[in-house]
């Protein structure tokens, strides 16, 4: 990741000006900035990489959507899922394990987030972001994208890949890859009192940050990173409220999805987690990275490394 943000170019957070990722047009030129900042532009660094940022239109958002593409051996195709506050470009680590082994790459930055359309990190519902993965997964015929599609979420975008894994995992998806899994936050008792107490008066209420990495240059690239929204809007965690209740009385599923945890972890309620995961799937594959925290594709790279390989057996 770049630490020198280009100021000549602060109107480039913007999906509306991307082709629909149909098109395989040429992109603005804001696009390689955006690229070299995050420092995730792997066809520079690689003749066997393809790459391509467009737009699709999902639920009256426009998101903002990049493919990395193999040019050569495909061995399948990982959809890539990015956790709350978060965006893709912060994703490089993985986006390189994964192409390093083979795998075409389908991201996007979720409704509020990122380059993608929407109030800064809101929603109204999760069944938005459903909408999301699901309009993803129908990308993967248009766009030729080899099978067999695996799903991989950190934190949130683990909330919504178990999300449909427990109501409806379609023919044809693979694995299901779950990072540092959301059911519930970290104190959500306190937290939803709290946004009780909060919600007849504001509508927001200022983000407070914690250390979610050991990382310490990743957390000190977070402090000047102009994608990270500033507030905690309280429509979230009221989506929130709803959604742990239908994911915690949700049936048995059939899929046996791969979990990385970090046993450090100081954002979501880890134990909490896994006990509702192991009842909720079968037979769960599960890694504890003993000291590893909560961002675990920009966790240090000893614990990177270990969760990597770990998922390398099941792909």
């Amino acid at each position: 990741m770049s630490q020198v943000f280009p100021a000549a170019h602060t109107d480039w957070m913007q999906a509306d000006s991307l082709s629909p990722i149909f098109e395989a047009g040429p992109e603005p030129d804001w696009v390689k900035h955006w690229r070299a900042y995050y420092g995730i532009d792997f066809s520079a660094a690689s003749a066997a990489v393809e790459q391509q940022l467009g737009s699709l239109d999902v639920g009256g958002y426009r998101l903002a959507v990049q493919l990395y593409r193999q040019r050569r051996t495909e061995r399948g195709t990982c959809i890539v899922l990015h956790g709350y506050y978060d965006h893709m470009g912060l994703y490089g680590h993985l986006y390189g394990w994964l192409l390093e082994q083979g795998f075409n790459v389908l991201t996007c930055d979720l409704p509020g987030h990122g380059l993608s359309s929407g109030a800064r990190a809101s929603i109204g519902s999760f069944a938005e972001y459903q909408h999301v993965l699901k309009a993803l997964h129908e990308l993967v015929t248009p766009l030729r994208l080899s099978l067999p599609v695996h799903v991989i979420g950190q934190s949130t975008g683990a909330a919504i890949a178990l999300e449909l894994a427990l109501n409806d995992w379609p023919q044809g998806l693979g694995q299901l890859v779950l990072l540092a899994p959301l059911v519930r936050p970290r104190a959500w008792r306190q937290s939803h009192l709290l946004y009780q107490g909060l919600k007849p008066f504001v509508q927001h209420i200022p983000r407070r940050r914690s250390l979610n990495s050991g990382d310490q240059q990743f957390i000190d690239f977070l402090q000047q990173d102009p994608l990270q929204a500033q507030v905690l809007p309280t429509a979230w965690v009221g989506a929130l409220a709803d959604w742990i209740p239908h994911i915690e009385q949700a049936g048995r599923s059939a899929v046996s999805p791969i979990i990385v945890q970090g046993d450090a972890d100081r954002t979501v309620d880890w134990k909490h987690n896994l006990r509702v995961l192991e009842e909720k799937f079968t037979s769960p594959r599960v890694q504890i990275l003993p000291g590893a925290q909560h961002h675990l594709v920009n966790e240090l790279e000893h614990y990177r490394k270990q969760g990597f390989e770990f998922i390398g057996r099941y792909l």
